[in-house]
């Protein structure tokens, strides 16, 4: 056998031992997989028992009406709520902080101080308290979607966690996105001990002069201690 055909049968066999031994993904059997329903219904009975939470928000793309491109702070199923937001204004991305306590959020932009409205005002922005709302927020999209699958187990953020394909219920999702499009579909990752959601993927449809977007929302520290204070 010439050297060239030495050689490439060494290649061959190379690439065959590395095949073999390269590590894979054990993928879990479908027919292992909980139920999208009842993970759903587990998942709806935890989040309403959620006390406190941290979040993060990210909205991809354009919706009519909200202005909103970043979030993340604390939060309490009282409503209180402190972070930061990023909002875009004639086409400029502008960061402030809000608090929120009772009827009252106060917002501090780069300057100044914290300029005090009425919750009802700012929610035309973005109305975090809502989140943890077991009437608005992720346990009311939790109960009302309207066709789920489990897609796979899945490790998010050092969560075990289920992957659910979901089609969440227009109105319900308004309190974690307002102003969604009708047809949103998106995936859910439920932690398989505390069925909590630990994040959550929606991919939204083009609508109007709006191009197709995504809307990510995070969640961690849950029931941790929180205190929202007025500034």
């Amino acid at each position: 056998m010439s050297r060239t055909k030495l050689a490439l049968a060494a290649l061959a066999l190379t690439a065959l031992a590395l095949t073999g031994c390269s590590p894979k993904k054990a993928d879990t059997p479908a027919a292992a997989l909980p139920d999208a329903k009842q993970l759903l219904a587990e998942g709806t009975a935890a989040m309403a028992q959620v006390t406190t939470a941290h979040f993060v928000i990210d909205v991809d793309g354009k919706i009519s009406g909200l202005s909103l491109k970043h979030a993340d702070g604390d939060l309490t199923a009282k409503g209180e709520a402190a972070g930061t937001v990023k909002i875009e204004q004639f086409g400029t991305l502008v960061e402030a902080k809000f608090v929120i306590v009772g009827t009252s959020a106060y917002m501090q932009g780069p300057t100044g101080k914290y300029l005090e409205f009425p919750l009802a005002t700012a929610a035309s922005i973005y109305d975090p308290s809502a989140i943890l709302d077991p009437q608005r927020g992720v346990a009311k999209v939790l109960s009302t979607v309207k066709s789920a699958t489990t897609e796979a187990r899945e490790t998010v953020d050092g969560h075990d966690s289920f992957k659910v394909k979901v089609e969440p219920d227009q109105a319900a999702l308004a309190g974690l996105i307002p102003n969604a499009p009708a047809g949103v579909t998106g995936f859910l990752w439920l932690d398989a001990a505390t069925k909590q959601l630990v994040k959550g993927e929606f991919n939204l449809p083009a609508s109007g002069s709006d191009p197709a977007g995504k809307v990510t929302v995070e969640f961690s520290k849950y029931n941790d201690p929180v205190t929202v204070t007025k500034p």
